[in-house]
């Protein structure tokens, strides 16, 4: 799989561009290489899709700022064209709109420089996202697992079967013949221009509705409290966005339905801190088994272990379990191994001591063994702070 490009280098805009620049900037692109202008061209329609995915990231905020800070590897689970492309229906059904503060869409441009356009038909509706969130605990973090959320959408209506129509029976639109669009005459910066628009009678769809379904009035859908079971794969992380296909409002008319974005919340761990795929866990050490050495009990995401601590462990060591961290996905979600678990030592000095317990303490105080020496007092300072 060839990799991909830096998305602002596709749209050719510096990182500190504005939201309005990148618009423009996508919108020069969709011109230049859209399939109206140049048919046939393989490598063109690549380009035209390619900028779609550069604008679909960076025209959302969320998106452009985990793509800002993780790069490629960001985008895993963030739904659209991140989370494993879109066809060039979906670019027009999601993006057609940009071109309309200019006066015209991508259909427009099609004719306005070849004189035609792309056939169109009736208006396929899609219907809108839903947002939910789950929160995970690290446990389920780490093996994956399966979500229920509840939520309040719109569905096909059962007693029209989502036609809107009472009997079934539907008329072709008199204005627009059933294309759902009409032509008018435009003058623009290159002269007279042929426009195509939604037709205004029947609302883009190319038919009307003379028996209406008295359940859903007509628009095909009715709203329905469901639950959706989302799964949840290993080793996502808070602020991800994974996408439910097809689950979000039904379309009127039987057209495509939205999706559920679902946004990843992590649940604070009362023993770990994340740290992408590894996890971090401080251990407070008593000064007998500082010095003495021992065995000591750490927690993991799989249950309790021991490991060994050995005789002279200074504060600021760092213990590394292999393989007992959260699991590795790349850029495409692909699992590729596990992070790690390290373990950051530190040693607990007392601050209240018994008379017996001075006693003890000031009898080793002298002892050149408990004394530091310059080449102890480097070594501990380079491992705790790193200097």
């Amino acid at each position: 799989m060839a990799e991909k490009r830096d998305y602002y280098e596709v749209l050719e805009v510096p990182k500190t561009a504005s939201a309005e620049e990148i618009k423009k900037a996508y919108r020069k692109k969709a011109i230049q290489y859209h399939p109206d202008k140049n048919p046939g061209d393989k490598e063109a329609e690549e380009k035209f899709k390619e900028a779609a995915e550069a604008y679909e990231v960076l025209s959302d905020p969320q998106k452009r700022q985990r793509y800002d800070q993780f790069g490629m590897a960001g985008m895993q689970g963030m739904g659209g064209f991140s989370g494993g492309g879109m066809s060039m229906e979906d670019i027009f059904t999601h993006f057609g709109d940009i071109f309309q503060g200019a006066g015209f869409d991508l259909g427009d441009i099609g004719e306005m420089f070849m004189g035609g356009g792309r056939s169109r038909g009736p208006r396929q509706r899609r219907g809108s996202d839903l947002r939910g969130r789950v929160t995970l605990t690290l446990e389920e973090i780490a093996t994956g697992c399966e979500k229920k959320i509840k939520v309040r959408r719109l569905v096909e209506c059962k007693d029209c079967h989502g036609t809107g129509s009472a009997d079934g029976q539907t008329e072709t639109c008199p204005t627009c013949k059933g294309s759902g669009r009409v032509t008018r005459a435009q003058r623009g910066i290159f002269g007279m221009m042929q426009m195509q628009t939604e037709c205004e009678t029947c609302g883009g769809e190319g038919r009307i509705i003379k028996n209406k379904c008295p359940k859903c009035g007509g628009q095909g859908v009715v709203r329905s409290e469901d639950v959706i079971t989302v799964t949840i794969p290993a080793g996502v992380m808070g602020g991800m966005q994974l996408t439910v296909p097809g689950k979000g409002n039904a379309a009127p008319y039987g057209g495509v339905p939205g999706d559920l974005l679902v946004m990843i919340e992590e649940q604070e761990h009362k023993d770990f801190v994340r740290q992408e795929s590894d996890l971090i866990y401080n251990l407070l050490l008593d000064m007998p088994t500082a010095i003495l050495g021992g065995q000591v009990q750490i927690p993991t995401l799989t249950g309790d272990v021991k490991i060994t601590v050995t005789p002279g462990t200074q504060p600021g060591k760092v213990l590394r379990m292999r393989g007992k961290g959260l699991p590795r996905i790349d850029q495409y979600g692909r699992r590729y191994g596990e992070g790690d678990l390290l373990i950051n030592v530190g040693v607990y000095i007392p601050e209240h001591l018994d008379k017996e317990e001075r006693k003890l303490i000031e009898k080793l105080q002298d002892s050149p063994n408990i004394v530091p020496g310059s080449a102890d007092k480097k070594n501990f300072f380079r491992n705790l702070f790193g200097i």
